[in-house]
């Protein structure tokens, strides 16, 4: 009876006890984990807050009400201090609008609070503000001292190899993925500045972020050397920062005046020769671009544009550390490969003041506003005008010296640099940059100091800041000829990208025939004689039109190209030809930078051809460019190289409108299929609680498998969840915000519905040990999962071995290898993922299951539950066979709602689990209404002696207890 009154989904009322320890099996263990976690907190916050106790020493913050006492100890022999008068104008004085200001710095020393740095290295260097506050200066007794406060700042790079203080080991790590800011020691300071003499001492706090000697506050005193006016180029700002108690070494400051009187005295308005030497490359009048370049404002914005990355071009008969090629001189013997033109300031009479830096790398300050810091081994000063004759930049530059000694000590000299800069008018395929110059010394061969002669050339880009520019289209004829041979084949009907349109802008995939590959883009510069503009007006323009482009491909492990082995490298080719409107096909002769094999140089190979094929714009295929390119040499010629294939998978921006409104449509189904879920899960709780009896004949796997998959969504990134494609195209966020928004509906929305299963799961495993029948159903879970798991284990690795097996078949097109090193790694755990969601498409199996081997009968489970759910999980396999019939849907790269990284989506698929879900609700149907094993034959039903009796037994039991 024992055994049959197991099979029958009635409650015990009677066996309820408070006392009982099995009444509720969470809270006990959830509070002995508690118990654990709180213990283990307070071992180690304990003793390290202790510790912090007895290290911390008090000190005393400079204010500045108590200051006075540390100036008179630290600063009162450098400039005494003076009593306050009443009237604090200091604008009597008459001096700059804004001194003492110290932006562009250069600092050294400073162990155990600055970074360690080799000197002349490439590693970004520590850069310093120095900011007297508005309205701090105040006049004293003595007319020639001023009393100011002020804040300054060391700036350290975060993202920097360096070693950090004393007897520590150097640790490299990569970025974080969301950027931080670099680390900042500021301090506040009050003072006295001596107008006569130029000396400024301070004293101030700041807070101790680098835990030094255990106290909260550092305070230090600043002896700077600041004139009231900086009267030539030479003139620099000196100092040191020094700490009041030895808790780190000096930093030496050494600073480029912004603001004050300056006099060029290098160069002068109409100076004849500044700009002499090269002449026969500086252009001509009509040849280069007429700027203003008067306006200070419109100075900066044009330097930090234009010159801000500068590639050196030595020429022939120069190796990789010829002293004689030196622009830097004697003692670096690494040639710089690029440089940048940082203007200090651009004066209203046109003088400009400008720091000339050198690197290897190319890593540049690049913002305007940004604090400067440079490195004087790496680095020039000089003086420059903007010659309105030759319209172009002419610059007299000098090096710092003694650099070696103290920073007090540096100074300026070997004023022997010559520099010009222009912008050319016209560009054509053999001369890209928009900036172009060289930098000479006027020495002669024998003289120290001397170097050759070094032209140097910007950038492609930026081109639409530049009014007045011209391309000149000189290879037609080459391309004319090359292009007959490819026979045209038009195709009534289709449309292609207009050549003024941004279609014409997309990435590319290179493959070279022995199966590496590269990624890159294509940009066009010039359509017809127009500058390329995909935001501009569109221009209807059909037939043929002339095109050049900027073709830049890079390589992420080793790559052959011809007889050179490129690895991470970057390969540009400068290409112009035509393209065809009515056919999609763009063809075009290339240029690129190769070396030749005889004198071991740069050379310019304008052999090569480029075709490429649009597909239509209301075309299916997923590959809206395929093309090569090849070499017109001879197979014998050095600088052949075999065919390149290239494809792209950038998608058209009408087709990104609508998958924009795409996204926004699943995004809300998304929210639908959820709060309909957590309706659906509630009804099920009321169900319960009207048939309390009911309760424990619930499927404990079933519950489990639901609550999983409400509860790993929440745990998983939202990009990954929603956006598993790595390699989608990145119009997806443009979309208004949008996604960023619903993250927090979607997550809310999610975790309301796991609470509800959370609950239902909790309820089962409390009514089955409340009523006793833990032990009588627990055989009918253990077959569940018995049965169950030997099934999804089997699948599961079924699933994850054919993933490798079509792994060659599923991404053989080009289009596909886009990223295809990444895609093959996680391609079977993506597999197992997808798997995942088909049990979870299958969730009603253990409850059919658990039926089975207990005989339950009775409304377990609420209709709008399980066949609400059900819906809830067959509707996106519905949706997606109507996404896959929608030619623009069918295209997009990342999905949201029908996720294919969360389940099993195809055709078949989205036949066959619907149809597996619907038999597996109507089979619950059936067991509820008929009993559990009303599925098998009539002998296999019910054992003789078991149907009615116990029922009857366990009402006359119920009734005696009460």
């Amino acid at each position: 009876m024992m055994e049959e009154d197991s099979q029958t989904p009635k409650s015990s009322p009677g066996s309820n006890n408070s006392n009982n320890p099995h009444l509720n099996p969470f809270k006990s263990p959830l509070n002995l984990l508690l118990l654990l976690i709180s213990l283990a907190l307070l071992l180690l916050i304990t003793p390290a807050s202790s510790a912090a106790a007895t290290t911390d020493k008090t000190q005393t913050l400079i204010t500045p009400t108590n200051f006075l006492p540390y100036y008179t100890q630290h600063c009162n022999h450098i400039v005494p201090q003076s009593p306050l008068t009443p009237n604090t104008n200091f604008a009597s004085l008459n001096h700059d609008a804004k001194p003492l200001h110290i932006d562009i710095s250069y600092v050294t020393g400073g162990a155990r609070i600055l970074p360690r740095r080799a000197v002349g290295s490439g590693s970004p260097p520590v850069s310093l503000s120095f900011n007297p506050k508005r309205n701090s200066f105040s006049l004293t007794q003595d007319p020639n001292v001023v009393h100011l406060q002020a804040s300054l700042r060391l700036h350290l790079p975060f993202h920097s190899n360096y070693t950090w203080g004393r007897n520590l080991r150097g640790i490299r790590y990569r970025p974080p993925r969301i950027p931080i800011r670099p680390r900042v020691f500021a301090f506040q300071l009050y003072g006295f500045w001596s107008v006569r003499t130029g000396e400024l001492c301070m004293v101030g706090s700041g807070p101790n972020d680098a835990n030094l000697g255990g106290v909260s506050t550092l305070d230090v005193v600043l002896k700077l050397n600041y004139p009231v006016n900086f009267s030539e180029v030479g003139s620099l700002i000196s100092g040191v920062l020094e700490s009041l108690g030895d808790y780190f070494e000096p930093v030496w400051i050494m600073g480029v005046p912004h603001f004050g009187k300056f006099n060029y005295t290098l160069i002068n308005e109409g100076h004849g020769n500044v700009c002499a030497g090269g002449n026969e490359s500086s252009g001509g009048k009509d040849e280069n671009l007429t700027l203003e370049l008067h306006d200070p404002n419109s100075c900066l914005n044009q330097f930090y544009r234009y010159a801000s990355k500068l590639e050196l071009d030595y020429g022939s008969g120069c190796g990789s550390n010829e002293v004689e090629c030196n622009p830097l001189g004697e003692g670096f013997g690494v040639l710089p490969k690029f440089m940048a033109v940082q203007s200090v300031r651009c004066g209203h009479g046109g003088g400009i003041r400008a720091l000339v830096s050198f690197s290897e790398s190319g890593d540049f300050v690049r913002s305007p506003f940004a604090y400067k810091a440079f490195d004087p081994n790496l680095t020039l000063i000089g003086e420059a005008v903007w010659d309105a004759e030759g319209d172009r930049l002419c610059m007299v530059a000098c090096r710092f010296l003694n650099l070696k000694d103290s920073l007090a000590n540096v100074s300026v000299g070997d004023c022997s640099i010559r520099l010009s800069l222009r912008f050319p008018r016209t560009l054509t395929i053999r001369q890209r940059s928009i900036v172009v110059g060289q930098i000479s010394s006027n020495k002669t061969v024998n003289e120290t100091g001397y170097f050759r002669k070094i032209e140097f050339h910007g950038p492609s880009n930026m081109l639409g800041a530049l009014p007045g520019l011209k391309y000149e289209y000189t290879v037609l004829d080459r391309v004319s000829k090359s292009c007959a041979q490819k026979k045209i084949r038009k195709v009534k009907g289709k449309n292609y990208p207009n050549g003024y349109s941004s279609d014409m802008r997309f990435d590319i995939l290179v493959k070279n025939s022995e199966g590496q590959t590269a990624e890159g883009y294509f940009s066009p510069l010039f359509v017809g004689d127009r500058l390329y503009d995909p935001y501009g007006r569109s221009n209807n323009h059909s037939g043929m039109q002339n095109i050049s482009y900027k073709i830049s491909f890079s390589m992420t492990s080793h790559f052959r190209l011809g007889d050179k082995l490129l690895s991470k490298e970057s390969v540009e080719i400068a290409a112009e030809g035509v393209y065809d409107k009515e056919s999609g096909v763009l063809c075009m002769i290339g240029c690129w930078n190769g070396v030749s094999p005889v004198h071991n140089s740069p050379i310019a190979d304008c052999d090569i051809l480029v075709n490429a094929q649009f597909s239509p714009l209301d075309g299916k295929s997923r590959v809206s460019l395929k093309g090569t390119i090849e070499s017109l040499r001879e197979k014998s010629d050095p600088l052949y190289f075999r065919q390149l294939e290239m494809s792209s998978n950038s998608i058209y921006a009408s087709r990104a409108v609508e998958s924009i409104w795409r996204m926004d449509v699943e995004i809300t189904m998304v929210l639908i299929s959820n709060t309909f879920a957590c309706v659906f899960v509630g009804l099920q709780l009321c169900h319960v609680k009207k048939h309390s009896d009911l309760l424990p004949f619930i499927s404990f796997v079933m519950l489990i498998i639901l609550t999983l998959g409400h509860m790993i969504p929440l745990l998983l990134n939202f990009e990954a969840l929603f956006m598993g494609n790595r390699y989608r195209p990145n119009y997806f966020l443009e979309s208004g915000g949008w996604l960023e928004v619903n993250e927090v509906a979607v997550r809310v929305v999610t975790m309301v519905a796991f609470l509800l299963q959370f609950r239902l799961l909790q309820l089962t495993w409390s009514a089955r040990q409340t009523t006793g029948r833990h032990d009588s159903l627990w055989p009918s879970d253990k077959k569940v999962l018995y049965v169950s798991l030997p099934f999804y284990v089997g699948g599961g690795l079924i699933a994850w071995y054919a993933s490798h097996w079509k792994t060659k078949d599923a991404y053989g097109n080009h289009f596909l290898l886009f990223g295809q090193e990444v895609r093959q790694q996680n391609y079977g755990w993506e597999e197992l993922k997808s798997y995942a969601g088909l049990i979870l498409d299958g969730f009603l199996l253990p409850q059919i299951m658990f039926n089975l081997f207990s005989n339950c009968e009775g409304s377990i489970l609420a209709f709008p539950f399980y066949f609400g759910i059900t819906l809830v999980r067959l509707l996106p396999h519905a949706y997606d066979l109507y996404r896959a019939h929608s030619s623009a849907w069918y295209l997009d790269f990342s999905y949201i709602y029908a996720n294919h990284v969360q389940d099993f989506y195809s055709t078949a698929w989205d036949i066959i689990i619907p149809l597996c879900g619907m038999l597996f609700a109507s089979l619950i149907f059936l067991q509820q209404r008929y009993g559990g094993r009303c599925l098998l034959p009539k002998r296999f039903r019910k054992t003789s002696g078991y149907e009615k009796v116990p029922v009857v037994i366990g009402q006359e039991l119920q009734e005696t207890t009460h």
